[in-house]
């Protein structure tokens, strides 16, 4: 039932052409030629003009993503250091049950 199944080839069906016999040819000898000068490609990068509205937006952007950032970067901070003062606390509670077991004894 999940045995998979292979294909198998198909059998070409109807006329088959023999391979095309090639013939040889001969190599007639050329003038060479001489070699072409490179020239060297010009360059054209296109120009970036910044009006002043675009660099305002630019700038508010920038100050965006800045803003951003950091405050997952301190929310990421204030997590990390909320988990550890429940730590902290957590292993005093335990600590002070376990002392309190032992003096029980």
């Amino acid at each position: 039932m999940l045995r998979p199944k292979i294909p198998t080839m198909p059998i070409p069906t109807g006329l088959v052409t023999p391979p095309a016999v090639v013939e040889p040819t001969t190599v007639t000898p050329g003038v060479p030629v001489p070699p072409s000068v490179p020239v060297a490609p010009v360059l054209s990068r296109p120009v970036v003009q910044l009006t002043p509205s675009g660099a305002l937006a630019l700038v508010g952007a920038g100050t965006a993503v800045v803003l951003v950032v950091g405050a997952v970067l301190v929310s990421m901070l204030l997590a990390v250091a909320i988990t550890g003062a429940s730590v902290a606390v957590c292993a005093v509670a335990l600590r002070s049950l376990i002392t309190a077991d032992a003096k029980r004894r």
